[in-house]
C-alpha cells in the first residue's frame, strides 16, 4: 500500500516539491536580530526577514518563483524527495 505522501506527491507534485525544499531549509540569526534563510541544495534560494516567519514566509516565495521560472524556461530542476517536476506530464503554465 502507498503512502499518503507519495499519493500526495503523484497527484500534487508542485506543492510537495515545494514542501520537501522546505525541509532542507536552514534559517540563522543575524547579528541585528533579523533572520537570514537559505536552501543550500538550490543555489540563490535565500531570503531576509525581521522575524523568523518573515524569513519563512519570504524563502518560500523566492523558492516558488525559482521553481515556477525554471518550469517556464526548461531549466533542468533537482529531483526533491524523489519528486522530479522535470517528467511532470499533463501540467502547463498560464502565460502572460
Amino acid at each position: 500500500m502507498r503512502s499518503l505522501a507519495y499519493c500526495f506527491a503523484m497527484m500534487f507534485p508542485l506543492p510537495a516539491c515545494i514542501e520537501a525544499a522546505l525541509e532542507l531549509a536552514r534559517y540563522d540569526m543575524l547579528e541585528d536580530g533579523t533572520f537570514a534563510g537559505e536552501i543550500s541544495k538550490l543555489k540563490g534560494i535565500a531570503a531576509f526577514g525581521k522575524t523568523l516567519r518573515e524569513c519563512e514566509n519570504e524563502l518560500r516565495s523566492a523558492l516558488e518563483d525559482w521553481i515556477l521560472l525554471g518550469l517556464k524556461f526548461g531549466h533542468k530542476l533537482p529531483v526533491l524527495a524523489g519528486i522530479d517536476l522535470n517528467k511532470v506530464q499533463h501540467a502547463r503554465l498560464a502565460s502572460t
